[in-house]
């Protein structure tokens, strides 16, 4: 069963089931600066968990586009994927833990035709902040899981939260029996050796862990499920990797049709990195030095430099970005909307990391010269981590270069080196994503309402036709990106400040209305990324001088916002530019 079908049978039946299909997210979150990426179906939906109304109900179904970093250095094996997509399936205050399991039992031996004796799943053990959920279980056997096939597992297995903080609970996870022997008489789905894959996990949200570790009760019991669709596909294809399935497949063999040597491992980093790249892309993302950027660029020179292990020619890059957009489009029509801008973007990038591997190379042969000179043959770990670090040279290729020079490296020392560099970037990546999904403070909040009265401004002060790129908030600053084609004027600054603190004092109401979308855009509301509303959209309009749809939160009078002041106007990409801006109270 081909990806596409998996995902139309999942959305068609949780429709019949009385879900609402929402569209997916984009890949960059909107006013969320916690994360680089959307990672799960559930953190575009978090104000909703938290018991705002969602304007599509309380049942709701989609796929969601995600993106996750931890394991970059990991693909290139037989399983991991930075770019997935997560089907998914929620219930905000509605149906709970019975109707749940029962709902995916009959979506997997159903729908999808799995043997029940394929399927074993986990529960959660119990612990002093939760009673052991025999409550799942029982659901479980009831629909007729056998009991053997049934474990209890604690926090590290069957709990889930977003961070440190926020909605969470128990869960129930669903595992595919491969058919491959156990590893031992103790075999079960907490093993790693492959014989258990696990398919999909329900979490009940029935919980909210507080900042001092405490755990309180929700207002509102929700479940949360999420299925991945590649690894989906590779099981009912029977496949030994997703790399198999029809979504890689066509770009892996036109790889191995072109390359010179054979090398499997970079064949699956070019395909998965180029795929992950071209999505980001597509949802407005580009190559930087900071945060979401620059992972966007580590992929493409990674993807890059694999293409040169297997000796591609890379002016073919554009010829296999054209063929993945033919793969894909049924699944991502936004990927041949965005054709010319894809290839752009990815061409150039290549073309700069082609320099910055021939600096590399200068600069590894003076290294090679000075140890001539001093007569040693050994390279320095932390040289090697330097050339890596400062210039962006892959330590495989500095391993190249010194056999062919006659060196040997000290391994030891750079992966001593390098492990602690990544143990830093994941502290990073942590602090990103801590207590960020469930960050609706009233600084934020004040902040995402300046949002709207900045863009109005911009409108008067500049032209009727700037519109909104993009947004940052945190709970000290706002930044905002707006189409602009030249450095706004000292006098341009001053007034657009003086306009949005006019509003400010007036103390206007900020109202919320519900409407449907042809409704709204009828109206003049302004959005962002239009195609991505439900049908039914959250219009919040301030006095007479703001309508906007949005999905919240926000003040309900502007008198609440303080002072406006703009610390900084810069340019932020090609017609676009960034305003930094905080609020004084």
């Amino acid at each position: 069963m081909k990806a596409i079908e998996i995902r139309n049978k999942y959305l068609n039946f949780f429709e019949r089931n009385g879900h609402s299909v929402i569209p997916s997210a984009p890949l960059i979150p909107e006013n969320d600066p916690s994360v680089l990426f959307n990672t799960a179906g559930m953190q575009p939906l978090v104000p909703y968990l938290l018991g705002q109304k969602h304007p599509k109900g309380t049942r709701l179904v989609d796929f969601q586009k995600c993106v996750r970093t931890n394991d970059i250095d990991e693909v290139g094996d037989n399983r991991h994927l930075t770019y997935f997509e997560m089907l998914g399936n929620w219930s905000l205050g509605d149906y709970f833990k019975e109707e749940s399991v029962k709902m995916s039992f009959d979506f997997l031996t159903k729908e999808l035709n799995i043997p029940i004796e394929k399927l074993h799943v986990t529960c959660f053990a119990g612990d002093k902040d939760c009673p052991k959920d025999e409550e799942t279980a029982n659901v479980w056997k009831k629909v007729g899981i056998p009991e053997n096939h049934i474990y209890y597992f604690g926090k590290d297995n069957n709990w889930w939260i977003a961070g440190e903080e926020g909605p969470c609970g128990p869960d129930t996870e669903m595992f595919y029996d491969t058919g491959k022997p156990a590893c031992s008489e103790n075999c079960n789905p907490s093993c790693d050796c492959g014989k258990f894959v696990e398919i999909w996990n329900n979490v009940f949200m029935q919980y909210y862990k507080n900042a001092d570790g405490s755990y309180s009760k929700l207002k509102q019991k929700n479940v949360d499920t999420g299925l991945g669709l590649e690894r989906m596909a590779m099981l009912l294809q029977g496949k030994e990797t997703p790399f198999d399935i029809e979504i890689f497949k066509p770009v892996m063999d036109k790889l191995q049709e072109l390359q010179k040597v054979d090398n499997i491992h970079s064949r699956r980093i070019v395909t998965e990195h180029l795929r992950t790249s071209m999505m980001i892309i597509s949802d407005g993302g580009r190559p930087s030095n900071v945060d979401r950027g620059y992972v966007l660029r580590r992929l493409i020179r990674r993807m890059t430099r694999h293409m040169n292990n297997l000796q591609i020619n890379l002016d073919e890059l554009a010829n296999i970005i054209n063929l993945y957009i033919d793969t894909l489009k049924e699944l991502y029509p936004e990927l041949d909307k965005n054709k010319e801008v894809i290839k752009n973007v990815i061409v150039e990038e290549k073309n700069k990391f082609i320099k910055t591997l021939t600096n590399g190379e200068k600069e590894f042969n003076k290294e090679a010269a000075k140890l001539r000179s001093e007569n040693k043959d050994i390279l320095e770990g932390k040289t090697v981590f330097r050339l890596y670090d400062t210039f962006g040279f892959p330590p495989e290729v500095t391993s190249e270069l010194a056999k062919e020079n006659g060196l040997t490296i000290n391994m030891e020392e750079f992966n001593k080196l390098f492990k602690e560099h990544q143990e830093k970037s994941r502290a990073g990546a942590s602090q990103k994503f801590k207590g960020g999904l469930a960050d609706q403070s009233e600084e934020t909040i004040a902040y995402h309402t300046a949002t709207h009265l900045l863009n109005a401004a911009l409108k008067i002060v500049i032209n009727k036709d700037v519109h909104q790129r993009g947004s940052n908030i945190t709970a000290e600053r706002m930044r905002f990106d707006f189409s602009c084609d030249h450095k706004m004027t000292e006098e341009e600054k001053a007034k657009t400040e003086e306009l949005v603190n006019k509003w400010i004092q007036e103390g206007l109401d900020v109202k919320c209305t519900e409407m449907s979308k042809e409704e709204a855009i009828v109206s003049g509301a302004e959005c962002m990324f239009i195609e991505k509303y439900p049908d039914i959209v959250t219009v919040y309009t301030i006095g007479d001088i703001s309508k906007e749809l949005c999905g919240g939160p926000h003040v309900k009078n502007t008198k609440e916002l303080g002072t406006f002041k703009i610390k900084k106007e810069e340019a932020s990409s090609a017609g676009v530019r960034r305003i930094k801006a905080v609020l004084i109270k």
